[in-house]
């Protein structure tokens, strides 16, 4: 019987290692993705028919920075996928991450390629704003709001959702471009008076726009690219680029340095930026201006053209020192004031 139970045992061991997929082991390549849940799930998919494996974590970018930091001494990651281009700045600096030039990189649009170029790889870009939701201020008796300095007026009290800068790069890229408009000191006031109107900050960058599109908010600092994938749902809200001025992001893609699966890294990123493959942005949730300048920029993306965009200083603004301070100031002088 003891014979036969091993035998049987065997027989079962060597089935379930037949049924393991190709990447079992040591093929594969493990991502920290801050994107649209979607967009991650699709390229684990995706690139999973090349027969390497690809496993996730889904931080926001200001949690990813985080993670990476905590890891910098015995990394778990290979790639950092997607989210806000400060994020990537600052791991750089901090040798968290590692530069290169990927295959692509001559395809690649040097309007996105120049600014960051040495410290990390464009993956998409897009505008700043927020998304409104007008049934709600249509029922208040309110206007739509078209500055950011609107948005501090009393009259939007309850009204407004944002990110925590803390753990979005949304809501840094928010303050930043408030301060780049304003001048820090006013822009703090103005960044005050705009707390003092929200209704609930969240951990991630697309979660004011769900709010608002839900109606639990009418207001939800975005980027473009969520406030339109609520659009395209059914979802009764439109983006606003505010006429001030707005910002911009160059979200980002970069292999982490000491990846245990560096190799497998290097082909991720090559493979994302591919045309093909970088139409899985747009179609999950990512309706955003795709770095390759052979991808086809989705319709419903919003033009820079069309906005009154800043000349964002990602070199400042990605500096860990500056971020870091700002980061601590606003979570000081703003977050613990009453509403």
């Amino acid at each position: 019987m003891k014979r036969t139970g091993a035998l049987v045992l065997l027989a079962v061991g060597l089935a379930i290692l037949c049924t393991l997929p190709a990447w079992a082991g040591e093929n594969k390549v493990v991502v920290v993705c801050s994107p649209d849940p979607a967009w991650c799930d699709a390229i684990k998919r995706e690139f999973g028919k090349t027969g390497t494996g690809l496993d996730f974590v889904r931080l926001s970018s200001g949690a990813a920075l985080a993670r990476l930091r905590a890891e910098k001494a015995n990394p778990v990651f290979d790639v950092w996928f997607g989210g806000s281009g400060d994020g990537f700045w600052v791991a750089q600096a901090e040798g968290l991450v590692e530069f290169y030039h990927p295959k692509a990189w001559p395809e690649l649009r040097p309007q996105l390629t120049k600014p960051v170029d040495g410290h990390y790889i464009p993956l998409y870009s897009g505008i700043h704003g927020f998304g409104i939701n007008e049934k709600i201020l249509q029922e208040k008796k309110l206007p739509v709001p078209s500055t950011w300095k609107e948005l501090g007026d009393p009259k939007y009290k309850g009204l407004i959702a944002t990110p925590n800068p803390n753990t979005s790069g949304t809501g840094y890229v928010m303050m930043t471009t408030i301060i780049q408009i304003y001048g820090e000191e006013a822009g703090f006031e103005l960044l005050k008076a705009i707390h003092r109107n929200v209704a609930q900050y969240t951990r991630s960058g697309g979660d004011p726009s769900l709010l608002t599109g839900r109606g639990e908010a009418a207001i939800g600092v975005s980027f473009a690219n969520d406030v339109v994938e609520r659009a395209r749902k059914g979802f009764p809200i439109r983006f606003v680029a505010p006429k001030d001025g707005t910002g911009y992001e160059i979200g980002g893609i970069s292999l982490v340095k000491g990846a245990p699966n560096r190799d497998n890294g290097m082909k991720l990123i090559d493979w994302a930026l591919e045309p093909e493959n970088q139409k899985l942005g747009p179609q999950n949730g990512e309706v955003d201006i795709q770095s390759n300048s052979k991808t086809p920029v989705d319709p419903d993306v919003p033009r820079f053209e069309d906005a009154n965009v800043i000349n964002y200083d990602f070199g400042k603004y990605g500096t860990p020192a500056v971020r870091d301070g700002l980061i601590k100031r606003w979570t000081e002088q703003v977050f613990p004031l009453p509403k």
